[in-house]
């Protein structure tokens, strides 16, 4: 999901084998030690965690592996949560599954819930009738997803939660399996709702305040308390292109020298909440953006450059995954890149939306969008094969973990955009502490979020760049570079 300032990823053997290889030299994944952790401990005081506070320095080192060890099943936990919302998201906006009109963002967060959501009447609002008979339709597909990805992801994962959705809407359905399911979706869109009422909230009173750094780093962790998502979008692709074209003409960063690259969440489309987007496979965009610029500014060349990917996310590590396995089998990645054209995006955004992938690949002839997605203009890119194989996705919670390998094998540069901010004060700190740890001395990381550095760390901030995409209020970035000093 793309906030901007509103808010602001060897296979030895390919055709056996789908996890993530090791490169030699390097480490495994592992977890923050309380030494990382203990000047971080020191500068939060007393607001630690519940389960670490009263307790001696002793104590705490004998508590803390286990302790971090539950921390990251607890964030890896948010996921179901962050699926949910996925599933709002998608019976709101989305157009696969129904010949019902879209809602509009507006119109969802007006609807009339009660203390009861499975009791949203159609009589109460023209909204109502419409999210209900969005979500009617959404049963029925769910029940026969034939083959909608979407469709199909959503009806495996209401099965875990405990719901039988083909015997809620089958030849003899079930009704009260039917209205259990449906009770279901209505209780997680009205828990949407709550939370962008009280996310909107906090963002107001970050607003109130007169420093500009105190707001951005309020609103830097504003949703510290969701579900972890992991949407994407491909305009904060271009605020990083531009950070690091501003930082090569510093001589932050010199040609050529970018090899190891690494972005934490790389993201994994599902329904685009602005259009409703999901005419098109699910996709990563990100990845393939990064190397489109590093190689665009030379930064970094073709069989120079190796790319990992951080994420918890195993639908998200695994679509990597399948998409490496099927380049080294010889088969491009094609990417979708939609547009709402009724958005009045600035001319420099319109070129970098129609330059996109001229590094990595040829223009090809993108999937029609269908009426209900309204205005958009459309283009695709094919991307190498060889683009695809150089990725690298690993398992890697960056609150609790990182890769255990030496400085001189540290990544030259890491990406991480809209990630921190599902993170507290706390969790940003152990976050930042990981990823110092995987840079080598001088190499930056690149984030639209305000992260704390402690005084003692190696980390500084550099500098920020801000970014519009539009005219529209508040639709851009700040990109912040953080770069770990050299030694």
């Amino acid at each position: 999901m793309r906030m901007g300032f509103a808010c602001m990823v060897s296979l030895t053997l390919v055709l056996l084998l789908e996890v993530a290889p090791a490169r030699p030299g390097s480490g495994g994944v592992v977890n923050i030690s309380y030494q990382m952790a203990q000047s971080i401990l020191a500068a939060v005081d007393d607001d630690w965690p519940a389960e670490l506070k009263n307790r001696s320095p002793a104590e705490m080192e004998a508590v803390w592996p286990g302790w971090i060890t539950h921390h990251d099943q607890e964030i890896r936990a948010r996921l179901l949560r962050g699926e949910e919302d996925t599933l709002v998201n998608f019976v709101t906006f989305g157009t696969s599954f129904t010949a019902q009109p879209q809602l509009t963002a507006s119109e969802f967060a007006s609807l009339p819930f009660g203390p009861v959501p499975s009791e949203l009447s159609p009589d109460t609002s023209p909204q109502a009738a419409l999210f209900l008979h969005r979500v009617d339709d959404l049963l029925r597909g769910l029940a026969n997803p034939g083959n909608n990805e979407r469709l199909l992801f959503l009806a495996q994962f209401v099965e875990k939660q405990g719901y039988h959705p083909r015997a809620a809407d089958g030849a003899r359905p079930d009704l009260a399996e039917r209205a259990r399911l449906k009770a279901y979706v209505l209780a997680d869109a009205a828990r949407v709702i709550r939370e962008q009422e009280s996310f909107q909230r906090e963002f107001e009173q970050a607003r109130q305040l007169k420093d500009r750094t105190e707001d951005f780093a309020e609103r830097s962790k504003l949703y510290r308390s969701r579900g972890l998502s992991y949407d994407t979008s491909l305009l904060p692709n271009m605020a990083i292109e531009e950070s690091l074209k501003a930082m090569q003409a510093r001589g932050l960063l010199a040609p050529g020298s970018v090899r190891r690259v690494a972005i934490i969440g790389p993201g994994l489309d599902f329904t685009d909440k602005v259009g409703g987007y999901d005419f098109y496979p699910q996709q990563t965009i990100q990845c393939f953006a990064l190397v489109d610029t590093l190689f665009r500014l030379g930064l970094a060349h073709q069989g120079q450059l190796q790319l990992t990917t951080f994420d918890v996310s195993e639908r998200v590590n695994d679509h990597m995954r399948r998409a490496r396995r099927h380049a080294q089998l010889g088969q491009a990645y094609i990417l979708q890149l939609p547009r709402h054209s009724q958005v009045p995006w600035k001319p420099e955004t319109s070129h970098y939306w129609r330059q996109f992938g001229d590094q990595i690949g040829t223009p090809v002839a993108p999937i029609r969008a269908p009426a209900l997605a309204g205005s958009v203009e459309t283009r695709a890119v094919r991307i190498r094969p060889a683009i695809v194989s150089m990725i690298t996705p690993v398992d890697l919670d960056i609150v609790t973990q990182h890769l255990d390998r030496p400085p001189q094998e540290g990544f030259d540069l890491i990406i991480a955009t809209n990630v921190f901010i599902y993170y507290d004060l706390f969790e940003q700190m152990l976050a930042l502490a990981n990823t110092q740890s995987m840079l080598r001395p001088g190499g930056f990381l690149l984030s639209n979020n305000s992260l704390p550095v402690l005084s003692s760390s190696p980390m500084r901030a550099v500098d920020y760049l801000s970014l519009f995409y539009s005219d529209l209020p508040d639709d851009g970035d700040v990109i912040v570079w953080y770069e770990r000093t050299p030694d």
